[in-house]
């Protein structure tokens, strides 16, 4: 399993949100942000494979970056965020982090899961 993953969950319509492209980056010590991993939710609106398979955790400073208006686009939905943004650190001596998005087209919110 990927050291790093994402659930999102279309609290408007009841369901998973399946196909929403998902990016993750690492914040470098210059401050930049590095690529880490692509991909996107799938029918059970789960990406499981963002962070390289096999590789430890890095403690950091990570993104996510959800394009959110894409799938309310695919439905014809207004939105008000054309994307959703998650910055949030790892600590040493974790392996896993899931951090899952609720999401509509108004609103949206996040934690950290298990």
């Amino acid at each position: 399993m990927s050291a790093i993953t994402t659930h999102v969950l279309d609290t408007a319509l009841g369901r998973p949100a399946a196909g929403i492209s998902v990016v993750l980056e690492r914040r470098a010590d210059d401050g930049r942000w590095d690529h880490v991993g692509r991909g996107h939710t799938d029918n059970d609106g789960r990406q499981r494979a963002l962070y390289p398979a096999n590789q430890p955790l890095q403690p950091g400073v990570y993104r996510l970056t959800f394009d959110t208006q894409k799938y309310f686009d695919t439905d014809d939905i207004e939105t008000f965020y054309p994307e959703v943004v998650v910055v949030f650190e790892t600590a040493a001596g974790e392996s896993h982090y899931h951090v899952p998005l609720l999401l509509s087209p108004y609103g949206y919110s996040t934690y950290r899961g298990t």
